[in-house]
């Protein structure tokens, strides 16, 4: 609690406190509050990531809640208290709002537009002048960050508090998985969560194969089809979507929603440059998979899909679905591996095992619990929209190559199903049958593979 008469250094304590809430967020730790008459009238905490926004600094933040507070954009007579020397979007922003003082704690050398590598204070010519006084707190305020940045110079993907990370023991020995981890987690979508890759093949091949999971699956169902691709010099890319694999886990269930995994598909495929791409898809691969292409057409040569569908809203979802879903509702900690070896009496135990690894407990399930509700079933849920979109870009705008392959086994998305998404794809051929395949094709797709590289190489 602040005393009668708080000074300089308990409004900028208060401002620290925002900081490292803003790095427990995975922000850089910066924090402001703005005080008028000796009360705290708004705080902010820098932001950019988690809103989307390069103008989400602290600052920003703070001088809008301030200017709601009082109902005016004007801010006389409030001092801002801010951790780190404002820089000069910042500085501007404060001088309009012409605040009589600005309080920072410690100097940027880099950006700091307050007297390190400019002060646009100090001009006399424009028509209102702010007091800035810095140094308040500027140890405590330089501390928080060094820590912040030699963190992630140390570890190049923190945790966040949020999240679960599978241990990388559970992941030692899988059969028929040799390839090394890749990691991102830097991308404006993913806030910080670390999402894992497989990137296999030179950069530059014809084709890069593009291979998208399901659930409750994650990039070891295409230990298979991979090594195939690569004898044929291709490269290939499997990222694990979050919430499965070696990717984080977020501890609640609302992390997951259609559009958040979807912009975070484009964003991994724009930042990986990915080109010649070969959509390979099945399951939630497809669901999610199947409405890339039309933002970025010129990336994709073709498209490989399996057992999945375009949820529009238009159509029923197929029984086979709604009795998965209702499965999952009723036993959310389902065995994964029982699942795999039930539809493919050919694995072994241990490839069945391999697909629980992820999953050591129930907090690391929220995505196997979301995930079957988060299909689009009606026009206006989330996901609807954009599928009916995708619809129509496959029909009538895709120019690629396409092949189907369909596990006639799968009691979930079967052959009805991948007919009707047949006929939405323009000059699909007619579809590979496989008799003895279920949902989870891939777990036969070595002839897949083979098939598609013939397909696709002509």
């Amino acid at each position: 609690m602040l005393a009668l008469s708080p000074t300089d250094d308990d409004f900028m304590r208060l401002a620290l406190a925002e900081a490292r809430a803003a790095a427990d967020s995975g922000e850089v730790p910066v924090g402001a509050v703005v005080v008028k008459d000796g009360r705290v009238i708004a705080t902010g905490r820098n932001a950019p990531i988690e809103g989307h926004d390069p103008t989400a600094h602290a600052e920003i933040v703070a001088l809008r809640a301030a200017a709601q507070a009082l109902g005016n954009y004007r801010l006389d007579g409030c001092t801002l208290y801010v951790t780190l020397e404002p820089c000069a979007m910042c500085s501007g922003a404060m001088l309009h709002a012409r605040l009589a003082r600005v309080v920072f704690g410690a100097p940027d050398p880099k950006t700091g537009a307050a007297g390190s590598v400019l002060n646009l204070f100090e001009h006399g010519q424009l028509n209102h002048q702010t007091t800035v006084q810095g140094g308040v707190l500027a140890t405590e305020a330089a501390d928080l960050l060094r820590g912040f940045f030699k963190e992630r110079r140390v570890n190049q993907h923190p945790l966040r508090d949020d999240a679960l990370r599978t241990p990388d023991d559970r992941f030692n020995d899988l059969p028929g998985y040799p390839w090394p981890p890749h990691y991102l987690s830097d991308l404006p979508a993913l806030g910080g969560w670390r999402m894992h890759y497989l990137d296999e093949g030179p950069r530059q091949a014809p084709i890069t194969w593009l291979c998208l999971h399901g659930n409750p699956a994650w990039s070891y169902l295409y230990r298979k089809m991979i090594p195939v691709f690569l004898a044929n010099g291709d490269r290939v890319v499997a990222p694990d979507l979050i919430g499965f694999g070696k990717s984080d886990k977020p501890k609640k269930d609302s992390a997951h929603t259609f559009g958040w995994h979807r912009q975070a598909l484009l964003e991994f495929i724009e930042r990986l440059d990915l080109r010649n791409v070969v959509l390979v898809v099945q399951d939630w691969g497809g669901l999610l998979g199947l409405t890339l292409p039309m933002d970025a057409p010129q990336r994709y040569r073709g498209l490989l899909v399996m057992n999945t569908t375009l949820a529009t809203g238009e159509v029923p979802l197929s029984p086979g679905f709604l009795a998965w879903r209702t499965m999952c509702a009723q036993n959310p900690m389902f065995d994964v591996a029982r699942l795999f070896a039930r539809g493919n009496p050919q694995m072994s135990a241990e490839e069945c095992a391999a697909y629980n690894a992820p999953f050591p407990d129930k907090g690391h399930r929220a995505a196997l619990r979301t995930f079957p509700a988060m299909v689009p079933e009606h026009l206006d849920d989330e996901g609807a929209a954009i599928s009916r979109q995708a619809q129509t870009f496959w029909s009538s705008d895709w120019t690629g190559q396409s092949l189907m392959a369909i596990g006639q086994q799968d009691p979930v998305l079967g052959e009805p199903v991948m007919r009707s998404l047949h006929r939405s794809i323009r000059q699909c051929p007619e579809p590979m049958l496989l008799p003895q395949a279920g949902h989870f094709v891939q777990e036969h797709g070595e002839a897949i593979a083979q098939a598609a590289v013939r397909h696709f190489g002509a």
